[in-house]
């Protein structure tokens, strides 16, 4: 009898341990635990004041929030233009609820990335480390922690969606490569980080698709590799310096082209070039007249650009999106079709654009 009871309740004892306690964590659940315990305190908070007149000229300051990461143990935070455009006061929230004042360091409207920084003690900090957005795949788990509707220190998650998005910042600049999630970002979540399942930070969350203004479930990010590009300029320079051509593009499109006889039906039409600019040292010849092709009044007899260092190109976008990813400096080749026919190449030393140009003119 005392041994069936004993089996009776060795039985009982497999039965309860081999049941799935209601608080055991998934593989999943932990790594988010661990990602959010490790890498929350390097999520700041920022309160951005800016100074507005009513209209009695009376000084009114409007406050916004979004979200930054520390990026650096000397203090310098990595966050979006936009959360701290025109701002006249800055100020940094850590996790721990202390307070500081921040100094913006630099930005770049045309990415919509900015670069501020606070005065702690290295110690007192925790960095969040970059990785890279080039191996990126749809599927993959993406987190995003930060500050929604001034909700600090939350953390979402979800997946990669699609990543090579196009956008256009507030300059009217495409930024490539955007990542799209559906880890849910709202508003306050801008500038914050996207981090992948190994804690590193692959995208700056910038911007959401909503009807309603807040997230169902598309939002989008900055890719890593871009900011990588961008902030050491911006911490050096307090901008970025972009290459220049000194070129206004036009897209060429096959109607267009149809109606002016052109030999090409597509590429970048040069609408004019900044006198004494790279473009126009180099021999490139911008447009002299103007023609109404249906309701439209388009500058013609400027250069087709079809090709930028032997990539062809089908419109002024293609054209910007080559140039872009070079340098001061740099020399391209391009290869252009002038309105007599005649096709020929075309060096040109990239100067540095000026930051008053506009987004379409590299």
């Amino acid at each position: 009898m005392f041994l069936k009871n004993t089996l009776f309740i060795i039985l009982l004892l497999t039965l309860f341990f081999s049941v799935p306690s209601a608080y055991s964590l998934t593989e999943d659940e932990k790594n988010n635990i661990d990602l959010y315990q490790s890498l929350a305190p390097g999520v700041v908070n920022i309160t951005s004041t800016v100074v507005e007149h009513d209209f009695f000229f009376n000084v009114i300051p409007r406050q916004g929030t979004g979200s930054g990461a520390i990026i650096d143990s000397r203090g310098y935070i990595l966050t979006n233009n936009h959360v701290i455009e025109d701002a006249h006061k800055l100020e940094v929230t850590l996790s721990t609820g202390k307070k500081y004042t921040a100094k913006l360091i630099g930005s770049d409207p045309d990415t919509d990335l900015a670069v501020v920084k606070i005065d702690v003690p290295k110690e007192k900090l925790t960095v969040i480390p970059l990785g890279t957005s080039a191996n990126l795949k749809v599927g993959q788990k993406s987190i995003a922690i930060g500050n929604p509707f001034g909700l600090g220190q939350t953390l979402t998650t979800g997946v990669i969606s699609s990543i090579g998005r196009t956008m256009r910042s507030s300059t009217g600049s495409l930024v490539e490569d955007i990542i799209q999630t559906d880890a849910s970002i709202n508003p306050g979540n801008s500038g914050g980080p996207l981090i992948d399942s190994s804690g590193q930070l692959v995208g700056i969350t910038t911007a959401i698709f909503s009807p309603t203004g807040a997230s169902v479930g598309i939002g989008f990010a900055i890719p890593v590799d871009t900011a990588k590009r961008v902030v050491n300029d911006l911490i050096d320079k307090g901008y970025y310096s972009y290459p220049y051509l000194g070129a206004t593009l036009m897209n060429l499109f096959p109607d267009i082209a149809s109606a002016l006889k052109l030999p090409v039906t597509s590429g970048a039409l040069v609408v004019d070039v900044t006198p004494r600019g790279p473009a126009d040292r180099a021999g490139l010849r911008g447009g002299n007249r103007r023609a109404q092709i249906g309701n439209n009044i388009v500058i013609v007899g400027g250069d087709v650009v079809v090709s930028v260092n032997g990539k062809p190109v089908q419109d002024a976008d293609a054209a910007i999106r080559e140039i872009r990813k070079l340098r001061p400096g740099d020399r391209i080749e391009l290869v252009i079709v002038r309105w007599d026919g005649s096709k020929g190449a075309v060096t040109v030393i990239l100067g540095e654009k000026p930051r008053d140009v506009r987004a379409k003119q590299p």
